[in-house]
């Protein structure tokens, strides 16, 4: 893929939408003119999200998009206090199956949202997708959240943990991954994100979910692949993210690149994205993401940072109410106010549907 020759940024599609403007009031009467220069601002940002869209695939290595998925595999059906949970084997990338949990609530709508469960790292190999199941003492569990919102909820096993766990030592099995998938011309990164989109789509195609009510939600591990996948997946219609909201450059100035385990780290990243850029391709899409002041992984100045580069773009568009970013007076946890604020936006943005990007 060719790279451009200078990377695109904020401000240079500021100055070309001013370029623009100015153009359109000389060829058109100022009423007229002000109209087409906003449609023009619009698609040309648009079309320059797809370009970076584009960009963005390209780092994450050699990905199986030749493979075409098979039919999931049903392992088991288990009944619980208002939902059924479906034990599943999904082929998502043809080098080896994906274990997955698909939540479906008793009570939903006949065309219910769809939400991607995304586990958390936390050297806490064995447990993967059963996080959706059991919490862990940072974030209590989601699954009776999903079930009486009628949220039909996947979560899939990541390279490397839960049943996807090959060796006794999950740290050494993370590190081999990364270090033969990068001989191979693969990166580890690149194949978690191909399998979360893949899960994306099976989620997507189930008849029980409405395809225009997708979202992505997670905490760490898993909120860092929410915001990549919404970034790079446009059908990801709501973003919710918790505890890693992580501006690179602040990262690096802490010195807390210790604090994100090997899988976290894309060659060449930095030459072409930071954070905000990335979050930028969500724009202007809905994005919630709750972060801790404490928090050595998510540095708060950087967390600020990327919410002073985006809001003002969500204000461009007049979808101000549709992106909060908030810091919360704690570490790597999620707080009660956090959980609070989270489940209104999936009564608000899943449920009922009231985004103004609809």
């Amino acid at each position: 893929m060719k790279t451009p020759s200078e990377p695109w940024t904020r401000r240079r599609f500021l100055q070309s939408s001013a370029v623009l403007a100015s153009s359109a009031a000389v060829a058109n009467s100022a009423g007229a003119s002000a109209t087409t220069s906003a449609d023009e601002s619009a698609e040309y940002f648009t079309s320059r999200q797809a370009k970076q869209r584009k960009e963005l695939w390209g780092l994450l290595g050699d990905l199986p998009w030749q493979h075409h998925p098979g039919p999931a595999q049903v392992v088991s059906k288990e009944e619980h206090d208002g939902y059924t949970l479906e034990r599943l084997v999904l082929d998502l990338n043809g080098i080896e199956p994906v274990p997955a949990l698909l939540l479906i609530p008793h009570k939903r709508q006949p065309r219910a949202p769809g939400l991607l469960f995304i586990h958390w790292h936390a050297g806490m190999y064995e447990l993967g997708k059963e996080q959706l199941l059991k919490g862990v003492p940072a974030q209590p569990a989601y699954a009776s959240a999903c079930a009486e919102k009628g949220l039909v909820t996947l979560a899939i096993d990541c390279w490397c943990f839960g049943e996807r766990k090959h060796v006794a030592d999950g740290g050494q099995g993370e590190q081999d991954a990364f270090k033969l998938m990068l001989w191979n011309g693969r990166v580890l990164y690149g194949m978690m994100m191909f399998d979360e989109l893949r899960a994306m789509d099976y989620l997507a195609a189930r008849p029980e979910v409405d395809s225009s009510r997708l979202g992505a939600f997670g905490m760490s591990m898993g909120a860092t692949k929410a915001w990549w996948l919404a970034a790079l997946d446009r059908r990801v219609r709501v973003c919710m993210d918790v505890c890693c909201l992580t501006d690179y450059e602040e990262l690096i100035r802490t010195h807390g690149l210790k604090e994100h385990g090997i899988y976290y780290y894309v060659p060449s990243l930095l030459k072409h994205f930071q954070t905000a850029d990335i979050n930028e391709l969500i724009v202007p899409r809905v994005h919630l993401s709750v972060n801790g002041r404490k928090d050595p992984l998510t540095p708060p100045a950087g967390v600020e940072k990327i919410r002073d580069h985006l809001l003002p773009l969500y204000r461009k568009y007049g979808r101000e109410a549709d992106c909060h970013i908030e810091l919360f007076d704690c570490a790597h946890v999620e707080l009660p106010e956090m959980r609070e604020l989270i489940l209104g936006w999936m009564n608000r943005y899943l449920v009922e549907d009231r985004s103004e990007s609809h």
